[in-house]
C-alpha cells in the first residue's frame, strides 16, 4: 500500500499556488527525505498530508493517504506519527507543567496533556512505560516539560506518537534547536525507528539524510521536480538546482555531504 499517493496536486493560499502539479508516491517500508530550501513549499506539502490544506479543485487530482482520499486527523494519527515544531512549541508553551509520562499518555486522545474526563487502563499506562523504555527516556518519566532540554521534549513527542504503533513517521525539520550532540543522538534514534517504521524526513539539511533513507524527493520551483532512489537523485546538479547555488556533492559510507561550494 502507498502511504502517500499524490497526482497533479495544486495547492496554496489566497495569494496564489505554493505547489503546482505535485506527484509523490511513497510506499510502506520505504524511508524518504523530502529536501527543499526555506520557502520552497515543504510546510505546504505537510499540510496537504495532514488535511490542514486541500488541493485546488480547478485541477483533476489524486490525494490518498494510506489508500484513502477522505480521513479524519484522529484516524490518520493512528497510522502516521506526525512530529512538527508547532506541536513541540505547543507543549513547550502550554504544557510546561506536564511530565514526560503525561505527554506520552496524552497521545491516546491526541490532546495536550490529560484531563479528568479521560480514562486510562493499566495496559495503557504499561504501554507508556514500554515506549519510554524503547526510546531510552524512562528516567524522564516524572520530569516536567518546562525542565526538559529541546532534545528531551522532542523524544517525548515521538514517544507520544509511538503509542499507536504507527506504520510511518513524518518529521518536519526535526533537529531545529538541537545542539550537535543532540542532533547526532536524534539521527541515531531515527535510524532505530526506521527498522520497524517508514520514516519521511522533511528537511533542508543534506547531512540529515541518514543511511537507511533510500528515496529522496526534491522540491524546487513550486513542485517536486525530482523523486526516486537516493543514489539517483542526490547529484550535484540536482542539489544545486534545488538550493539555487552551485554545489559539489559527495558520498561516503552511505552519507551525502557538500564537498565544495562552486558559486
Amino acid at each position: 500500500m502507498h502511504i502517500i499517493d499524490f497526482e497533479n496536486i495544486y495547492a496554496g493560499y489566497d495569494d496564489g499556488d505554493v505547489l503546482k502539479a505535485v506527484e509523490l508516491k511513497i510506499k510502506e517500508g520505504e524511508n524518504w527525505a523530502i529536501l527543499g530550501s526555506n520557502g520552497s513549499g515543504k510546510s505546504t506539502l505537510l499540510k496537504l498530508i495532514m488535511s490542514d490544506l486541500h488541493p485546488r479543485r480547478a485541477h483533476k487530482f489524486k490525494r490518498e493517504v494510506f489508500g484513502k482520499s477522505r480521513y479524519s486527523i484522529f484516524e490518520l494519527k493512528e497510522k502516521l506519527g506526525i512530529i512538527t515544531n508547532d506541536l513541540h512549541n505547543y507543549f513547550l508553551h502550554s504544557g510546561g507543567h506536564l511530565s514526560a509520562s503525561d505527554v506520552v499518555l496524552s497521545g491516546y486522545y491526541s490532546s495536550i496533556g490529560t484531563f479528568k474526563h479521560q480514562s486510562f487502563c493499566q495496559q495503557q499506562h504499561a504501554k507508556v512505560l514500554e515506549t519510554l523504555s524503547l526510546l531510552e527516556i524512562v528516567h524522564l518519566r516524572d520530569k516536567k516539560v518546562k525542565e526538559m532540554s529541546t532534545g528531551e521534549l522532542r523524544r517525548c513527542i515521538i514517544a507520544r506518537a509511538l503509542i499507536h504503533n504507527p506504520k510511518a513517521f513524518i518529521l518536519d525539520e526535526p533537529t531545529v534547536g538541537l545542539d550537535i550532540k543532540a542532533q547526532i543522538n536524534f539521527i541515531k534514534l531515527l535510524r532505530k525507528l526506521s527498522q520497524n517504521h517508514s520514516i519521511i524526513l522533511v528537511t533542508h539539511h543534506l547531512e540529515e539524510v541518514f543511511k537507511e533513507i533510500n528515496h529522496v524527493a526534491l522540491i524546487c520551483n513550486n513542485t517536486i521536480f525530482k523523486s526516486g532512489l537516493k543514489k539517483d537523485i542526490l547529484t550535484s546538479e540536482n542539489i544545486s538546482k534545488t538550493f539555487d547555488i552551485e554545489l559539489k556533492i559527495n558520498e561516503k559510507n552511505d552519507r551525502f555531504y557538500i564537498e565544495e561550494i562552486l558559486g
